[in-house]
């Protein structure tokens, strides 16, 4: 069972998360695109990531939750002109603050405490991964769609595009 005060934690002081995410992206001079946004952007960008992990980690693995979130994401960066290659790592920053928060700041006085953040670390492990595989989704529908309506073959799509969530319906 995930600590209450971890859960709420997460939920209230999203800013503050976010705001750890910013000054490790302002340190990550690879993330050019992420370096262009201004401090404010940086930290609305960020901030939805940890109420929805919160609620992940209280109420369990929500596939279609997750899978939804990090969907409109990949395809929103793609829109906006990211790089799949600097999205990636900036959540993977935000999962660092995650987990640095847990090893750090989050009160483990027991033993009994620290094997619980031992399983929360696998459970925001989790979280991310599978975030970083619904984005990459999205990232790559959003390409796909771009790519079909500038009149690209469908031959040449299926060559470089072989998972058949792009070839579903998408209208």
């Amino acid at each position: 069972m995930v600590d209450r005060v971890l859960i709420d934690t997460l939920t209230l002081q999203a800013r503050d998360f976010a705001l750890r995410w910013k000054n490790l992206i302002r340190k990550a001079p690879q993330l050019k695109h992420y370096n262009e946004m201004d401090d404010a952007a940086l930290v609305e960008a960020d901030s939805p990531f940890y109420p929805l992990l919160a609620r992940i980690l209280d109420r369990g693995l929500d596939r279609s939750l997750l899978g939804d979130f990090f969907v409109k994401l990949g395809k929103s960066r793609m829109e906006a002109g990211f790089p799949i290659s600097e999205v990636i790592y900036a959540v993977n920053l935000a999962q660092q603050v995650v987990i640095s928060y847990l090893m750090t700041d989050f009160v483990l006085d027991s033993t009994v405490k620290m094997y619980q953040a031992m399983g929360v670390v696998h459970k925001v492990a989790e979280f991310f991964l599978l975030g970083c595989f619904y984005l990459t989704k999205g990232f790559l529908e959003a390409t796909y769609k771009g790519m079909n309506h500038e009149a690209v073959s469908e031959e040449l799509l299926r060559k470089y595009f072989k998972d058949d969530f792009f070839f579903k319906n998408n209208d």
